[in-house]
């Protein structure tokens, strides 16, 4: 089962996929959102589909074009999280995990254009793993049940325009906070159908040639670990986007990968959550 949101001129559509079929979910919920995954939505699905509730779409090839989630309340991101990202920086491995936010207007489907900002010439890439939070976490006793305040995975992209990130002074948001800078999806999976989400591989090709190819298991802190930190600092709520960090093959590293710049292609997947499509352009 995975969830996403169909974009037309009227409005999002949000939908089920199980199997190969696609059903409209407009009778049991108006979007995915920090209600429907709040309300044991995810389950409700389940019986409504059992009991004839809803109805396929009549087109059940339509490939979610939004992002899967209504804008949540807020995007938490952690920073130098992947071994040999922080090698590939020769940044020091962090201690603990390196919080910054990320405004949530920044979300676009996974098929929109990325746009350069003006100005711009460190626009770079980061394929991460999502994390959709399902239930109210705040003061967590510890790991071993964050994964239950989960509610599903996401394909994510952090994208960075890095001058503005560590060049301009303050705070990371201005290079992280630009129009259009995380692309999300195409499908919600929910994380009872993720074995392990410390096993997935992610990868990223920009213009066809491989950028990134790492797995998860390279997180420095776990998922687990990360919902737990962040509930001793902030109340995460139903809705709110956590991405989790990025692997090593980033522009900024030292690699000679050149920066986007406008016509670039990025195509990114993550294990079971699906691929997405970004073309760079101009602002």
């Amino acid at each position: 089962m995975r969830f996403g949101r169909v974009r037309q001129e009227s409005g999002h559509i949000p939908v089920v996929q199980v199997g190969t079929t696609m059903f409209d979910l407009r009778p049991l919920a108006s979007d995915i959102d920090g209600i429907f995954l709040s309300g044991s939505g995810m389950a409700r699905t389940t019986d409504w589909i059992a009991e004839g509730r809803l109805r396929p779409l009549r087109d059940g090839s339509l490939t979610p074009n939004g992002a899967p989630i209504a804008r949540p309340g807020k995007i938490v991101c952690i920073g130098l999280n992947y071994l040999d990202h922080a090698a590939e920086t020769s940044a020091p491995i962090p201690t603990e995990p390196i919080v910054f936010m990320k405004d949530p207007s920044t979300i676009i489907g996974p098929f929109d254009d990325v746009h350069l900002p003006r100005g711009s010439k460190k626009t770079d890439w980061e394929v991460e793993l999502g994390v959709v939070i399902g239930s109210t976490a705040r003061y967590l006793e510890s790991t071993d049940d964050a994964l239950d305040y989960v509610a599903g995975y996401v394909l994510s992209n952090d994208v960075s325009e890095r001058e503005f990130q560590l060049e301009r002074g303050g705070q990371w948001d201005k290079g992280k906070s630009c129009e259009t800078f995380n692309p999300l999806g195409p499908w919600l999976v929910p994380s009872r159908d993720i074995d392990d989400p410390q096993n997935l591989q992610l990868i990223l090709t920009v213009n066809g040639d491989v950028r990134q190819d790492s797995s998860t298991s390279q997180m420095i802190f776990p998922v687990s670990y990360i919902v737990w930190y962040l509930s001793q600092f902030m109340v995460l709520y139903p809705g709110d986007l956590v991405n989790t960090g990025t692997p090593a093959g980033v522009a900024l590293g030292a690699n000679d990968f050149p920066y986007l710049t406008e016509g670039d292609v990025m195509e990114l997947s993550i294990s079971g959550l699906g691929r997405a499509r970004q073309k760079v352009v101009a602002r």
